[in-house]
C-alpha cells in the first residue's frame, strides 16, 4: 500500500483521475462479461436440457407424417402423398443421425439407439412398400405397408415412452440447474459487493493522495492566520504533483514571511535603540546646559557685571586685566546664544581663542597655541560647541602631565577629498586605546570625576551631537600613543546640505 501511494504521489492529478476512471470503468466491465457469459452458459445448459424431449417430439411427428404420405400414396398413388413421404423421410433420417448408435448401459441412450435401429427399419420397409407400388404388386406393396403399420405403432409407442422417462431425467437436471442458476446469482452478487467495495477502496486511496496534502495546506494556512507564523514549521513534500508544487510555494512562502517578521523585529530593534541613543543624546546635552548654566540665574546680569569690570580695568589702565574679563564675557556669551544652533566654524575657532587665552591666564602661558587655517572653509556650517570640549580635554589631560614643558596645541583646517577636515592635535600623556574604542563605538564614557572639570561637555557628548547633525556621515578618527599626544580628526562632508549654507 506505501508503494502504491509512493508511486501515485507521482503521478499528476489529472492523470490520477483519469487512472481512477480507467480503473473502476474496466473493473466494472469485466464483472459484467463474467456475469454475462456465466449467465449465457447457465441458459444455453437449461436450454439443452430439454433438447432430447423436443427432438423426440419432432421425430414423432415426422414419422406420422411419413406414415400420412405412404398411406396415401399407396391408396391414391398421388404426388403429393409422395413428396410428403420423401420429404419426412429424409428429415427422420438426419434426425436419426444425431441418437446414440454406441451399445452402453444408459437407458436413455439405450433407448436412443432402438429409436434410431426401429426408425431405419421402417422407413427401409415402407421403401419396399413404394416400390411394391410402383411395379403394381398388390400382394407385395400390402405386405410390407401392414409391417409398416405394425412399426409405426410400436416406434410411436416407443418415442412416446422414451420422450416420457427423458423428460422426467430432464426435470431433474432442470431443477439442479435451477439451483446452479440462483447459485451463480449469489456468486455474481457477491463478486459484484466485492469489486464495488475494491472501487470505492482505489477511489479512496487515489483521492485520499490528492486530499490529505490539502487538508493539510489549510491546516498550516489556519495556524499562520491565527497570528503566530513563527512557531509554523514548513510541510513535508511528498509529492511530485500540482499539490507539491504549491506546497513549496506555500513553504518558500513561509520562509518569507519569517524573514520579514524578522527583518521589521530587527528594525523595531534598531529604531529602540536609536531612540534610546537620541535620548541619551538628547540627556547628555541637557546635563552640558545645566552644567553651563549652573548657578547662573541671571546670564544678562553677569554678562553685564563682566563687560563693568572690564571697562573699570580698562579705565585704572589695567589692559591685561581687561582683556581676561572681556574674553569670559564673550565665552559665556557664546555658550548661552549659541547652545543647540548651527553656526559657522570660524565662531567656533574664535571661542577656541577666547577658551585658550583664558587658560593660558589661568595656568601662567604653559600653552602653547597653533593655527592652520583653511580660510576657504571658514563659513561651512556646524553644531556649536563641538571645538572647545575637544581643547578642554586636551588642557585637562595634558597640564598635569608634562613637567618640564609646555602645552603645545594645534588646530589645523583643511580640505581631503569631499570633506572639511578638523584636526586637533596635542602633546599630552595620550589616551589608552580602550578608552578610544569606547568613544568610537558611541559609548558613554566620563573622562573625569574631579568638581572642577564636570563642565566639560567630553568627546562621547561631541561626536553624539555630530551624528545626529550630519546623520552618521561624518568620520571621526582618534590617533594616540602614550606620552606622544592625542590626534582628533573631524572629517565634514562638505557637500552635504546641512553643512554648507
Amino acid at each position: 500500500m506505501r508503494r502504491i501511494r509512493q508511486l501515485l504521489s507521482r503521478v499528476k492529478i489529472r492523470q490520477k483521475l483519469i487512472i481512477v476512471f480507467l480503473a473502476t470503468s474496466m473493473i466494472a466491465l469485466g464483472v459484467n462479461l463474467f456475469v454475462y457469459i456465466n449467465l449465457n452458459k447457465m441458459l444455453e445448459r437449461i436450454d439443452a436440457v430439454y433438447s432430447t424431449n423436443i427432438n423426440l417430439n419432432k421425430l414423432s411427428d415426422d414419422v406420422k407424417n411419413v406414415h400420412a404420405g405412404l398411406t396415401g400414396y399407396l391408396e391414391t398413388k398421388g404426388t403429393d402423398d409422395l413428396e410428403l413421404y420423401y420429404r419426412y423421410s429424409q428429415e427422420i433420417t438426419e434426425e436419426i443421425e444425431d441418437l446414440n448408435d454406441q451399445p452402453t448401459d444408459n437407458a436413455l441412450k439405450l433407448g436412443e439407439r432402438n429409436v434410431r435401429n426401429l426408425s431405419k427399419n421402417y422407413l427401409a420397409t415402407a421403401e419396399k412398400a413404394i416400390r411394391g407400388k410402383r411395379a403394381r404388386n398388390v400382394e407385395l406393396y400390402t405386405r410390407f405397408y401392414n409391417e409398416c403399420c405394425e412399426s409405426f405403432e410400436y416406434l410411436n409407442t416407443y418415442i412416446y415412452s422414451l420422450n416420457n422417462v427423458s423428460f422426467r431425467t430432464n426435470s431433474e437436471s432442470f431443477n439442479t440447474m435451477i439451483d446452479s442458476l440462483h447459485y451463480s446469482q449469489i456468486l455474481c452478487l457477491s463478486i459484484f459487493i466485492i469489486v464495488t467495495l475494491m472501487n470505492v477502496l482505489l477511489i479512496i486511496l487515489l483521492t485520499s493522495t490528492i486530499t490529505r496534502p490539502l487538508i493539510k495546506l489549510s491546516e498550516k494556512a489556519k495556524e499562520i492566520s491565527s497570528g503566530n507564523p513563527e512557531n509554523v514549521e514548513p510541510l513535508m513534500i511528498d509529492s511530485d504533483d500540482e499539490i507539491g508544487h504549491v506546497t513549496r510555494a506555500f513553504n518558500r512562502m513561509l520562509v518569507s514571511i519569517k524573514e520579514y517578521i524578522g527583518r521589521i523585529r530587527a528594525q523595531m530593534v534598531t529604531e529602540s535603540a536609536m531612540k534610546e541613543k537620541s535620548l541619551l543624546m538628547e540627556n547628555h546635552l541637557k546635563d552640558a546646559q545645566l552644567k553651563y548654566l549652573q548657578a547662573q540665574i541671571n546670564p544678562h546680569f553677569l554678562f553685564n557685571t563682566l563687560n563693568a569690570a572690564a571697562q573699570l580695568a580698562m579705565m585704572e589702565d589695567a589692559k591685561r586685566t581687561g582683556d581676561y574679563i572681556q574674553n569670559m564675557a564673550d565665552f559665556f556669551r557664546y555658550n548661552v546664544k549659541k547652545d543647540n544652533e548651527k553656526v559657522r566654524i570660524a565662531e567656533e575657532i574664535e571661542l577656541v581663542d577666547s577658551y585658550i587665552y583664558i587658560m593660558n591666564v589661568r595656568f601662567s602661558g604653559e600653552i602653547s597655541f597653533r593655527k592652520e587655517i583653511d580660510e576657504s572653509l571658514l563659513d561651512v556650517i556646524v553644531p556649536s560647541m563641538i571645538l572647545q570640549p575637544i581643547f578642554e580635554n586636551s588642557v585637562k589631560y595634558g597640564i598635569d602631565n608634562l613637567d618640564d614643558r609646555s602645552i603645545e596645541i594645534v588646530l589645523s583646517l583643511y580640505k581631503k577629498d569631499r570633506y572639511a577636515c578638523i584636526e586637533i592635535r596635542d602633546n599630552g600623556k595620550g589616551m589608552d586605546q580602550k578608552i578610544i574604542d569606547q568613544i568610537l563605538s558611541r559609548q558613554p564614557l566620563e573622562y573625569s570625576k574631579k568638581p572642577d572639570d564636570e563642565k566639560s561637555v567630553g568627546l562621547t557628548n561631541v561626536i553624539a551631537r555630530l551624528d545626529m547633525f550630519f546623520n552618521g556621515k561624518e568620520k571621526i578618527e582618534i590617533k594616540s600613543a602614550e606620552n606622544q599626544g592625542t590626534s582628533v580628526i573631524i572629517s565634514i562632508p562638505r557637500r552635504d546640505e546641512k553643512c554648507i549654507e
